[in-house]
C-alpha cells in the first residue's frame, strides 16, 4: 500500500491538520481502518484526559504506584508515583510519547527507563505484552539526541524475528516522529541491496534479525564502529531459535565501549552466561513471576490426536471470541490446519517459517486489521504479534517447555486485558502439563464439550501416522476413560482446579 500525506479537518478544534503518510503507516500497522478525527494537539490533550479511543492508551489512572529499583540491586522499600513527563525526556521525544497515547508508565517502563537514562546496562525481566520496546526505545531516543554525531549508526537493537523488527520499528516511528531519527529494519527474506541503499544514506538505529545483519558485516555494507547502545530483545526466544553463536559474532564486531540493554521474559543459562561475559555490572530489573500472565485462565482439553481437528472446529463454532491464535508443533501441522479450516468455512490465515516474506506479511496484516480472524502458526509467532485483541488462544499441540508455553499464551491477555488459553493434550503430555501447573501454581481446569463424540475411532488409513490432527509418527492410544466420561458442556471434568481422572493429566 503506498501512503500520501493528507489534510484532514479536526473535529475537536476545526484546524485543518496534515496526516502524513509516516503516521498512516503507524495507523495501519496498528490496525485503525478510520482516518484521525482530531488534530495532533487535540489527541495528545485528550490521551492526557484519558479520553482517547483512537490511539492505544495503556489503561490505568493518572498516577501509578510502582517499585523503584535500587541500584545495588537490593529490595525495593520505597514506591514513588511516576508518570512520563518525570523521567525528563525531551520535549520532542515527550511530543511523539503524548501523541502515542502513553500516559501512565507500565511497570517496566517506570523501572527500567530510569537506570537506561543513566546509561547503565540493564537486564529487564517481564512477561510479554508489558510495553517492554517503549522502555528501550525511549532512552535510546534520548542519548541520540543529546550526544554524539547524527545520520550515523549508534543504536543496534536486535529482534528474534522478522515481525518483531518492524514492530519495534513502528514503535521508534512512532515515539520519534517530532525527532527526525531515522531507523530502518534489516532481515532475510527480502532483497538486500535496498537495504544497502538505506545504510549509505545514512540512519541513527537498525533494528536487525541476527542473519542478515552478519550478512551486512561480511560484505562491509554496514558500519558498527559507532555504536554505542546495543538492545537485545526477546533475549531468550534468541537462544531458542539457535543465534547464540551470531549474537557472540555481532558482539565481536561492536566497540568494547557500549551500553547493553537486553530485555528476556525468562532466564535460561545461556542468558545468564551471555550477561556474564557481555554486561557490565547490570542493574536488573523484574516484574512479576517469570510464568504466564496472571490475566490469562488456563483450560485443558484431553483428547485423542486425530480428533483435534474436529474438537477445534467445534470449539471455534460454540465460543465467542475475538480473534484466535492457534499455534501447532509443526510448520506442516499448520499449513493442514490451515486448509481444513478454510475448508470448513472459517475466515483463517496461516503463518510459518517456510513463507516468503511478503506472505508472512500479507498473513501478518490480515489478522491484525480483522480480515483474517484465526491465525494457526508455529512458534515463529509467539514473540512478535502485537495485536491486543487476541482473546484466544488454542495450542493444538502442547509446547515442549514451559518457556514456549509462557510465550504462546503471552499474545493473548495483554495490558490488563484478560484472555483464555485452551490446550489439547493427549496422555503422552503428561509430564509437560504437570510442568507447567508447578510453574503457575495450581492445577489446570480440565474440560470436556458436550455433544462432541469423543468414541470415535481413528480411519485405519491414519492409525499409524497424522490422522485429523497430527503425531508426529506416534500412534496416540484412545483412553477407555475418555469414552466412559458422560458428555458435558464446556465444563471441568473433575472440578475446576483438581486434578482429572484422565491418568497423566
Amino acid at each position: 500500500m503506498i501512503f500520501q500525506d493528507r489534510t484532514l479537518k479536526c473535529v475537536g478544534c476545526g484546524a485543518d491538520f496534515v496526516f502524513s503518510a509516516r503516521d498512516q503507516k503507524f495507523f495501519k500497522s496498528r490496525g485503525f481502518s478510520k482516518d484521525p478525527k482530531h488534530c495532533p494537539d487535540c489527541r495528545g490533550k485528550r490521551s492526557r484526559e484519558g479520553k482517547n479511543s483512537l490511539i492505544p492508551v495503556v489503561e490505568s489512572s493518572s498516577a501509578t504506584e510502582v517499585a523503584v529499583e535500587p541500584r545495588d540491586g537490593s529490595d525495593v522499600s520505597t514506591t514513588a508515583t511516576m508518570v512520563f513527563d518525570s523521567f525528563g525526556l525531551l520535549p520532542d521525544i515527550m511530543s511523539g510519547v503524548r501523541l502515542s497515547g502513553y500516559t501512565v508508565p507500565t511497570p517496566i517502563q517506570a523501572k527500567a527507563i530510569p537506570p537506561a537514562l543513566e546509561g547503565r546496562d540493564l537486564i529487564g525481566m517481564a512477561q510479554t505484552g508489558t510495553g517492554k520496546t517503549a522502555a528501550f526505545v525511549l532512552p535510546t531516543l534520548q542519548k541520540l539526541l543529546t550526544s554524539g554525531p547524527r545520520g550515523r549508526l549508534r543504536a543496534l537493537i536486535i529482534s528474534p524475528t522478522r515481525e518483531l523488527a518492524e514492530q519495534t520499528n513502528d514503535t521508534i516511528a512512532a515515539l520519534g516522529r517530532r525527532t527526525r531519527v531515522r531507523s530502518i529494519t534489516l532481515y532475510g527474506g527480502v532483497g538486500i541491496y535496498p537495504q544497502v541503499k538505506s545504510l549509505r544514506d545514512g540512519v541513527d538505529i537498525v533494528v536487525a534479525c541476527p542473519g542478515r545483519l552478519l550478512d551486512h558485516v561480511w560484505q562491509g555494507s554496514i558500519d558498527l564502529s559507532a555504536v554505542d547502545t546495543l538492545v537485545i530483545d526477546e533475549a531468550d526466544r534468541m537462544f531458542d531459535m539457535g543465534f547464540l553463536p551470531d549474537i557472540r559474532k555481532i558482539f565481536s564486531c561492536l566497540p568494547q565501549k557500549k551500553q547493553v540493554l537486553l530485555f528476556s521474559a525468562t532466564m535460561p543459562d545461556d542468558v545468564r552466561k551471555l550477561v556474564s561475559e557481555y554486561l557490565d555490572n547490570p542493574v536488573t530489573v523484574q516484574i512479576g513471576l517469570v510464568a504466564p500472565a496472571s490475566t490469562v485462565s488456563h483450560a485443558l482439553y484431553p483428547v485423542s490426536q486425530h480428533l483435534k481437528t474436529p474438537l477445534l472446529m467445534e470449539i471455534l463454532r460454540r465460543v465467542d471470541t475475538e480473534s484466535v491464535v492457534v499455534f501447532t508443533r509443526t510448520k506442516h501441522r499448520a499449513e493442514r490446519v490451515c486448509e481444513q479450516l478454510k475448508n470448513a468455512g472459517f475466515n483463517v490465515t496461516s503463518l510459518q517459517g517456510n513463507l516468503a516474506q511478503a506472505r508472512r506479511q500479507a498473513a501478518i496484516d490480515s489478522f491484525r486489521r480483522g480480515r483474517a480472524k484465526i491465525l494457526v502458526a508455529t512458534d515463529i509467532a509467539a514473540r512478535g504479534i502485537d495485536v491486543l485483541s487476541i482473546s484466544h488462544v488454542i495450542n493444538y499441540d502442547m509446547p515442549d517447555t514451559v518457556d514456549a508455553y509462557t510465550h504462546r499464551i503471552g499474545r493473548t491477555g495483554r495490558i490488563e486485558q484478560t484472555g483464555e488459553a485452551f490446550t489439547f493434550v493427549t496422555p503422552e503430555d503428561g509430564e509437560m502439563v504437570r510442568t507447567v501447573e508447578r510453574v503457575i501454581g495450581r492445577k489446570i481446569e480440565r474440560r470436556m464439550l458436550e455433544g462432541f463424540s469423543y468414541d470415535r475411532e481413528a480411519p485405519v488409513s491414519d492409525r499409524s501416522g497424522e490422522a485429523g490432527g497430527a503425531s508426529d509418527g506416534r500412534r496416540v492410544g484412545y483412553s477407555r476413560v475418555q469414552r466412559d466420561r458422560k458428555r458435558a458442556p464446556v465444563r471441568p471434568v473433575a472440578g475446576k482446579g483438581q486434578p482429572s481422572s484422565h491418568g497423566a493429566l
